[in-house]
């Protein structure tokens, strides 16, 4: 089959290279997905960084989710059958012709949604519903604000939230982008460039400061996060877009009985990714089967141009998912 091997570490052009390379295997409990669709996701960009390399025993190559038509099933799988339309969560090999995955990992495509389009699903999906959902306890009449709202994660994220009935504050950072997530459904949107964050999320409540915060910069915005939340408020910390290191004042999690929480998704262990993805079709799928939530899909390269696909992500210049699609 032919993949997007990643040749050593650097940037895009210099490392990311189409080659042929061996089929995969697939084991007793897994399937095996000729990809139609993959997306492209931040930690791809770090794995070609060299510093985001994959599970031991996964595939080399990126991509952390695909969509597709199952090709061949392990003799302990009985859910799938050979011909079934597909999305997965992947630790890894998304970015090739075909991927063996784990049959607890693979979702159904969802009703009205394009196999392309399903391609975007799995990932964001995990990510949001495992973080502030499954571990913050998100839950409806609160509030939360999401940093980075125009991102595939935030698009995502804004659109679960309000149809679980809870009033969303973002970040952004152009009045492009501002847009977009209004009319996606954010109640209050903050353009972080131009306006402190921290003032205008105390100014929406009142003072109080929002529930929970979903953030991907890390280091740089710890402190004005624990200032945003409310008493019993929770961060969750998923990137560190804005650094690992910061030092912090931890009055504010005395008095206010905060809590910060941090999670990626792709070194979890096999049965904690099959009980997330099983939570997400029992209690996502349904949202994006009924309409509301749809994919938000920025713009879609072909497998061989990974590079450009990667150059539209660093410049964060997207709305929502860049897919790349697989002859």
């Amino acid at each position: 089959m032919k993949a997007i091997v990643i040749t050593r570490g650097g940037g895009p052009p210099e490392v990311l290279q189409l080659q042929e390379v061996e089929d995969p295997k697939i084991k007793d409990d897994e399937v095996m997905i000729r990809i139609a669709a993959t997306a492209v996701n931040r930690a791809d960009t770090l794995q070609r960084q060299g510093k985001h390399p994959p599970p031991k025993g996964d595939s080399p190559y990126p991509g952390l989710e695909c969509s597709g038509t199952i090709e061949a099933i392990g003799i302990n799988v009985h859910r799938w059958k050979v011909g079934d339309q597909v999305c997965a969560l992947v630790g890894g090999g998304g970015y090739a012709q075909k991927v063996a995955v784990p049959a607890a990992q693979v979702l159904p495509v969802p009703p009205g949604v394009s196999l392309q389009d399903a391609a975007g699903f799995p990932e964001v999906a995990c990510t949001v519903w495992s973080t502030v959902f499954m571990t913050s306890h998100l839950t409806k009449g609160e509030t939360v604000l999401i940093h980075g709202g125009s991102s595939g994660i935030g698009t995502f994220a804004i659109q679960l939230a309000k149809h679980l009935g809870v009033k969303v504050f973002i970040t952004a950072g152009s009045e492009e982008k501002i847009a977009a997530c209004k009319d996606l459904g954010a109640d209050v949107c903050i353009n972080y460039k131009t306006e402190d964050f921290v003032a205008r999320v105390k100014e929406e409540t009142g003072g109080k400061g929002v529930d929970v915060v979903l953030d991907n910069i890390g280091g740089s915005y710890l402190q004005r996060n624990l200032e945003s939340l409310n008493y019993d408020g929770r961060l969750f910390i998923i990137g560190f877009m804005g650094g690992a290191v910061t030092e912090v004042n931890l009055s504010s999690l005395l008095v206010k009985r905060l809590t910060v929480q941090a999670a990626g998704l792709r070194s979890r262990s096999p049965e904690n990714k099959a009980n997330i993805v099983s939570e997400v079709e029992k209690n996502v799928w349904p949202a994006i089967a009924s309409g509301k939530i749809k994919p938000v899909v920025y713009k879609s390269f072909p497998l061989e141009e990974a590079v450009e696909a990667h150059r539209l992500l660093e410049s964060s210049k997207h709305i929502g998912k860049i897919i790349l699609v697989v002859q």
